[in-house]
């Protein structure tokens, strides 16, 4: 089959998911615009109440995302996702109108960023996994770059709108424009053809969260590549709370520069993720590895831009950076699992790379505050840089050969690279890649789904 890198958007599922993904993510980054700068106005610049706000957003992965792998393998994962996204659009509305009201504080943000977030613990297995179901396992890869690429379009032209419509009509137009978006989603979902889903027909009803984790222990290949991207995702991912305080205590600009700041990160997340979409098999462990050495090295070099307009042209690098080697972990770990287990193994690694969000954000912010928000940056670069050779280091028998092939390990358990269409051809044993980062991705900019993608 030809490689086009459209080719999964032939599946009529997927088209419409993408679709109303595209305007609901759109929507949502304006949100996470927003947000940030209402919470900024109101705390007087605060980095810390930034990153107090990060942190609620992200706590509830650490309490729930493991057992919302569990639900994700035994319930059906549309119905999940349509309960999902008609509460996260009914809480964005309840914000919407206490804003109009005028009667808002800063603890009812508080509030709020928390239910989000613990809406987004729940939707983010279920929505990793039914990817899978929509275009099965030959058109996984592909589906996942495309969702990292729609996701980034979003993060583009989201930020972009949002800081215009501030301007003009004030934070609370976005945030209702944000709670309609929902709708989009819940209508993609509705839509589908369930007959043409990919599933196998089995409920897994006792799975256990246990079983996934045992798994995991037997498969050094997984566990590398869940070991970098915690400490990446925890010292280098944190641009959340580093791009509004670059573009007001930086640059000192205003709500439309942040806006640009963001889209071109966004810029650079979106030409990875197209970068992306030829690949057809099971990244390598080297591949992995030198993935998250790029990513550091041009995070620290963003961190030590000397004026914005070499910043926005850094950022961008970072962005590819970032988005590229979460694609590579996020593959690597998606088509190595054993079927059975992806509800579970994919939460895992949700609570991993979102999960260290509140203890990144904090931490970031008691820098920000202390040292100014560029060590956010060229710190986490360079902590990032010395994990990974550390963990170079430690896994060297676990190396790919020069080729680029899998390890012994890989070959036994997976069938090799590019193997998985042999082994898993059963339909509905796909998986589903993790948006980078969305709401509905990610890694990432205080939302479970900002990460990566």
């Amino acid at each position: 089959m030809p490689m086009h890198p459209l080719r999964s958007l032939s599946v009529r599922n997927f088209r419409c998911f993408t679709i109303g993904q595209v305007l609901s993510v759109t929507c949502g980054w304006m949100m996470f615009v927003a947000q940030d700068w209402l919470v900024l106005s109101m705390s007087g610049d605060s980095a810390q109440t930034l990153g107090v706000i990060t942190a609620l957003q992200f706590a509830p992965v650490l309490l729930l995302t493991l057992y919302a792998g569990r639900l994700a393998d035994r319930y059906d994962k549309r119905r999940l996702l349509v309960l999902a996204n008609v509460a996260a659009g009914a809480l964005a509305l309840l914000l919407g109108l206490l804003l109009l009201s005028g009667a808002e504080r800063l603890w009812h943000i508080y509030v709020f960023a928390f239910a989000l977030g613990t809406v987004s613990a729940v939707e983010t297995p279920a929505r990793m996994s039914f990817v899978s179901e929509m275009v099965g396992p030959d058109l996984l890869p592909n589906a996942s770059a495309m969702s990292a690429a729609y996701f980034n379009v979003a993060r583009i032209v989201g930020p972009a709108l949002a800081g215009v419509a501030i301007g003009r009509f004030g934070v609370v137009s976005v945030v209702l424009l944000n709670s309609v978006s929902y709708l989009a989603t819940v209508s993609a979902l509705l839509l589908m053809r369930p007959q043409e889903l990919l599933r196998d027909g089995i409920r897994t009803h006792g799975a256990k969260v246990t079983d996934g984790l045992r798994h995991l222990r037997s498969r050094p290949d997984l566990v590398l590549p869940l070991i970098l991207v915690a400490c990446v995702g925890l010292l280098g991912f944190n641009f959340q709370l580093a791009l509004p305080l670059l573009a007001k205590t930086v640059f000192h600009t205003g709500s439309a520069s942040f806006g640009m700041l963001t889209t071109a990160l966004a810029a650079g997340s979106l030409a990875a993720a197209f970068a992306t979409t030829a690949r057809s098999g099971r990244p390598s462990q080297r591949l992995v590895l030198g993935a998250a050495i790029g990513f550091a090295a041009v995070e620290t070099a963003a961190g030590l831009a000397s004026g914005y307009t070499v910043a926005l042209v850094l950022l961008a690098g970072t962005g590819f950076g970032s988005v590229y080697f979460a694609q590579a972990a996020n593959h690597r770990i998606q088509l190595g699992t054993d079927p059975q287990y992806r509800g579970r193994v994919m939460a895992l690694y949700s609570l991993i790379f979102q999960g260290s969000t509140p203890v990144g954000a904090l931490a970031s912010g008691w820098l920000a505050e202390r040292w100014g928000v560029r060590v956010v940056l060229w710190g986490g670069g360079l902590a990032s840089l010395a994990v990974t050779l550390v963990l170079i280091l430690l896994f060297t028998g676990h190396r790919p050969d020069p080729a680029g092939k899998p390890g012994p390990e890989d070959r036994t358990r997976d069938g090799g690279d590019g193997a998985q269409g042999r082994n898993e051809a059963t339909p509905g044993r796909g998986s589903s890649p993790l948006q980078p980062g969305s709401r509905k991705t990610r890694a990432r900019i205080p939302t479970l789904q900002r990460r990566g993608d």
